[in-house]
């Protein structure tokens, strides 16, 4: 049921409009955080359920205190995603499945993979990135995985170590959004057809823009 047809007899029709005028602000702070579209509608639907239970009158600035609202339970679903992650060991990438037999079960594994390589993104280089996708992805031997990063097969192996070290730590950059959507759906390609090509060269474009090799200790 939408909250706009359940709000109850505690919300004025003031509050429920502060609301909704920034709503359209929560969801965009949500999806930066989240990356993902359905995660996002969930958390701006948790803010409304707590704007429920705050007394507006001690409200100074409404969008002000929505905003960090949705700032605080997107942040806590990411924390808790990494939490499943870390309990997974090198799991991080969560196995294919075939969203015709269980569509729902799809959309779910979807939302893993978003939050999977968004945490790529923010911790590892392209070249780590590419050489952690194809071998903990796809299983790649080494002498494949160094002929699409273009390195030996001994510095493959490094940076795969490198890159799930890099994994569990707390540091982090800017996750470009347009190179994780390709990413994403280049890695869905791959595991829904079997055709790797795609990935396989986004992966390989990826390391020569950026032309970062982390080989050295």
């Amino acid at each position: 049921m939408s909250e706009r047809a359940s709000r109850p007899a505690s919300v004025s029709e003031a509050d429920a409009a502060t609301f909704e005028v920034v709503r359209g602000r929560l969801f965009g702070i949500a999806y930066r955080v989240l990356g993902g579209a359905a995660d996002a509608e969930d958390v701006v639907q948790d803010t409304w359920i707590r704007w429920h239970g705050v007394d507006q009158r001690e409200v100074r600035d409404a969008p002000a205190f929505l905003a960090t609202a949705t700032t605080r339970v997107a942040i806590n679903i990411t924390d808790s995603a990494r939490a499943r992650h870390e309990t997974l060991g090198d799991a991080w990438l969560p196995e294919p499945i075939d969203d015709a037999a269980d569509p729902a079960a799809g959309a779910e594994r979807h939302d893993e993979l978003a939050l999977a390589i968004r945490a790529l993104f923010e911790k590892l280089s392209a070249t780590e990135r590419a050489v952690y996708v194809l071998r903990e992805g796809f299983d790649y031997p080494y002498r494949e995985i160094a002929g699409v990063v273009k390195l030996s097969e001994a510095n493959a192996r490094q940076l795969l170590v490198r890159a799930r070290a890099r994994l569990g730590s707390e540091r982090r950059r800017r996750c470009s959004r347009s190179a994780h959507r390709r990413l994403v759906a280049a890695f869905r390609t791959a595991s829904e057809t079997g055709d790797l090509e795609r990935l396989e060269q986004l992966l390989a474009d990826e390391v020569l823009a950026t032309r970062d090799f982390p080989v050295a200790a």
